[in-house]
């Protein structure tokens, strides 16, 4: 049985526009940092992307931030996390993400967000890895997506067992930050650590 130790966080740059996004951050980094789970995230130092590592770092926990060189050019990585990683490109940060990640989450955040969740889904659904993804659906945010999931659901694009908050599925939703760990842990219990380990597919 596999134990929880390291979830990669997917959010925006930007803060958002409701204190609930900045809320459910802190929130979570500071389960994280409870359960003594580490965050691995895009290296930002602003938007909900700082404000979660921050507060990871400020309850003891610990947070790798992987970033591309382009964005370290515009010095916007936060460099007081525990280990920071600069990538040739975007393409070697996503891979570098997936091996150190058991578990990924997506709060709120903008079009780079919603890519790399739907990436890591889109690898999940060609039976590519077995990592859990949770969609943190908070104050509604992914509403929308989630009901074009369910259309595309309805019209034969997405098999039914593919979505849901069955533990052997490999997508989750949750509505509240509280959910989140508990949620991850069950579900990263129910896969072997050597899968959680494997490396991503060819060519990614």
């Amino acid at each position: 049985m596999a134990e929880l130790k390291s979830i990669c966080v997917y959010c925006g740059s930007n803060a958002g526009t409701d204190s609930e996004y900045r809320d459910a951050a802190e929130k979570l980094g500071r389960a994280m940092a409870a359960a003594d789970i580490r965050l691995v995230y895009g290296g930002g130092a602003v938007g909900l992307m700082g404000i979660i590592a921050r507060t990871v770092m400020a309850n003891g926990g610990k947070v790798t931030g992987i970033i591309p060189q382009f964005l370290k050019d515009r010095e916007v990585m936060l460099r007081e996390v525990t280990e920071l990683q600069v990538t040739a490109d975007m393409h070697e940060r996503k891979r570098s993400m997936f091996e150190q990640s058991d578990a990924f989450v997506a709060l709120p955040g903008g079009i780079g967000t919603l890519e790399e969740v739907v990436e890591m889904m889109t690898w999940a659904q060609l039976d590519q890895h077995k990592k859990p993804i949770l969609i943190a659906n908070i104050n509604g945010f992914w509403d929308t997506l989630i009901a074009l999931f369910q259309r595309m659901t309805d019209d034969g694009f997405l098999h039914k067992a593919f979505l849901g908050n069955h533990v052997d599925l490999p997508v989750h939703f949750c509505d509240t930050v509280e959910a989140i760990v508990p949620t991850l842990k069950k579900a990263v219990a129910g896969v072997p650590r050597p899968a959680l380990e494997a490396a991503p597919p060819a060519g990614v």
